[in-house]
């Protein structure tokens, strides 16, 4: 790589200050839907394809690709069946000879549901990619939970342990994380309630479900709703592991590809951030008043950004390439916010998404610092539906989002050190997700974004150094001091994303897989400690400590 240049730094990075906090690393976890745009049949579960696992077994059907791609990148955690779909879902007809499940009419998304991928298909799948599997169960009935959890737990000679034999898992499969409920809040989930009938009834689910596995840990469903959440916190702080925060952004660039949309997008990551820190402060004080001494985190296990299109467009459908296929596009009024209200499930991630990212998990690692953190998070989707790998008949399209958790899974470290930035910056409307006014404007609040996010770490054993830093300027490059107690070496060790690319919301495709991927890494040199961020850009350096 190139030196840097030897003009004036407009900012400053300063590292360390209040003491470290440890990154858990399930904040990189994932999440698949059953019956959703492609995640499971024509995604994991791609039956009669010559990519697919041909040879019996649990994962016949299975894209090898797909695997391999899950293998590559490395899966902390993946949350299954849903989402939506886990409220109205019957594990039991995902057991049994595929051939002989029932076929049924699935009413979270409307589709019909084969069965054909269940739960020892699952766990087979999360073995064959090394991943843990947390499993969502309804919270409709605890039987039914309890019946879940012998299934796949139990140790002893029962007819679910029998059953689960017969599927093909002959050793209890030690699930250790299991949802209870999904969204029960609202009025689209089957066995919505109200708050007090929840945190009656998931206590009921914990209590029972124990008594199979003493070893289980639990996500309660949490809420943006302050009185939804003390509520949870107030009752089930003594019996859960994780209260449940889902957040998604919104993007319109689809109908307005500009350099202020691109700003919208990147600015996001503030409003996430700031819902993270109202909802671990809430947790926090509702536990103390209640005397709680078990220690909770929060599960963001629902998250990702919404590309919004005119419902009037004819519905998107997959493109051969990744992506959509093209389709007739009328020109829409922009500002007519209530006309952009449709979510295009096969829209593919952007660069400014990429950088939406980074400022997510920027944002959860220095929520490793909070007294209730983020300690593990489930991006929808990991296939196809918006996700890391889209997967289409003639291979797998790594998204500008695989690169992304690549570069802060594999080159960052789980140690987190406080960071300053000191530099420009500019102030922007923050959309507070995908959240509409009446008129279908979305709810803002203004902020000051700074063109640099940095996020610095250290390995576990304290002997390399990484500081990522997001320079969000759609096209100023930002030249940086950097201030590490102790000093810097004069040569770091430097791989970047985005650095060069013209196109704000540049994608990957099959025919162009690496448009928007992770840079070799590459040797720069400091200059009195200084480097230069180039525009709409991630860069993290590496080096080793003295």
């Amino acid at each position: 790589m190139p030196s840097t240049t030897t003009a004036h730094p407009t900012a400053t990075i300063t590292i360390g200050g209040t003491p470290s906090s440890t990154i858990d690393r399930r904040i990189y976890g994932h999440f698949l839907e059953s019956a959703f745009f492609g995640n499971i049949e024509g995604g994991v579960l791609d039956e009669g394809s010559p990519r697919s696992i041909a040879e019996p077994g649990l994962l016949q059907g299975c894209r090898r690709d797909v695997i391999e791609a899950c293998r590559e990148l490395g899966l902390p955690v993946v949350r299954w069946p849903g989402g939506n779909f886990t409220s109205p879902y019957r594990w039991e007809d995902g057991t049994g000879p595929r051939d002989q499940r029932p076929r049924t009419l699935e009413l979270a998304w409307g589709s019909e549901e084969s069965n054909r991928f269940g739960t020892p298909e699952f766990l087979a799948w999360c073995r064959e990619v090394g991943t843990e599997p947390y499993l969502a169960h309804s919270a409709r009935s605890v039987d039914d939970a309890v019946r879940w959890v012998e299934y796949t737990n139990y140790g002893g000679d029962t007819t679910m342990t029998r059953r689960r034999a017969a599927d093909g898992l002959s050793d209890p499969q030690d699930v250790r994380i299991w949802g209870i409920g999904n969204e029960v809040y609202g009025p689209w989930q089957m066995g919505h309630r109200p708050v007090e009938a929840y945190v009656h009834d998931a206590r009921e689910h914990a209590r029972f479900m124990r008594s199979v596995d003493p070893a289980l840990r639990f996500v309660a469903v949490g809420d943006e709703h302050r009185e939804w959440t003390r509520e949870v916190a107030a009752e089930l702080g003594d019996v859960v592991d994780w209260i449940s925060l889902h957040l998604y952004g919104a993007s319109r660039h689809l109908v307005d590809p500009s350099v202020a949309e691109y700003e919208a997008v990147v600015a996001q990551a503030r409003y996430v951030e700031q819902a993270i820190a109202d909802q671990s402060e809430l947790i926090a004080a509702t536990s103390t008043r209640h005397g709680e001494r078990r220690p909770l985190g929060i599960a963001m296990d629902e998250w990702n950004i919404r590309h919004v299109e005119p419902a009037a467009w004819p519905a998107p459908q997959p493109g051969a390439g990744g992506g959509f296929a093209p389709r007739e596009q009328p020109e829409v009024e922009i500002e007519d916010g209530a006309a952009l209200r449709r979510v295009n499930r096969y829209s593919p991630r952007t660069l400014a998404d990429a950088l939406f990212y980074a400022g997510v998990f920027h944002a959860m690692h220095r929520a490793s610092a909070l007294e209730v953190p983020v300690t593990m998070a489930n991006t929808v989707n990991l296939v196809n539906a918006n996700g890391l790998l889209e997967v289409r008949p003639e291979g797998v399209v790594r998204a500008a989002t695989f690169h992304v958790w690549d570069l802060y899974q594999s080159h960052t470290g789980p140690v987190h050190v406080p960071a300053r930035v000191d530099g420009p910056s500019w102030t922007q409307s923050v959309r507070q997700g995908d959240d509409r006014r009446a008129s279908g404007d979305f709810r803002t609040t203004p902020a000051v974004i700074g063109h640099l996010d940095a996020s610095a770490s250290r390995s576990a054993d304290g002997s390399t150094a990484y500081l990522a830093v997001i320079n969000r300027s759609a096209t100023a490059d930002v030249r940086a001091r950097i201030v590490v107690p102790g000093g810097l070496p004069t040569q770091v060790s430097a791989r970047t994303l985005g650095a060069g690319e013209a196109d704000l919301f540049a994608v990957n495709t099959l025919e162009a897989p690496d448009r928007v991927s992770l840079s070799a890494p590459g040797d720069v040199r400091l200059e009195e400690g200084c480097h230069t961020f180039p525009a709409h850009s991630i860069t993290v350096l590496s080096w080793t400590r003295a």
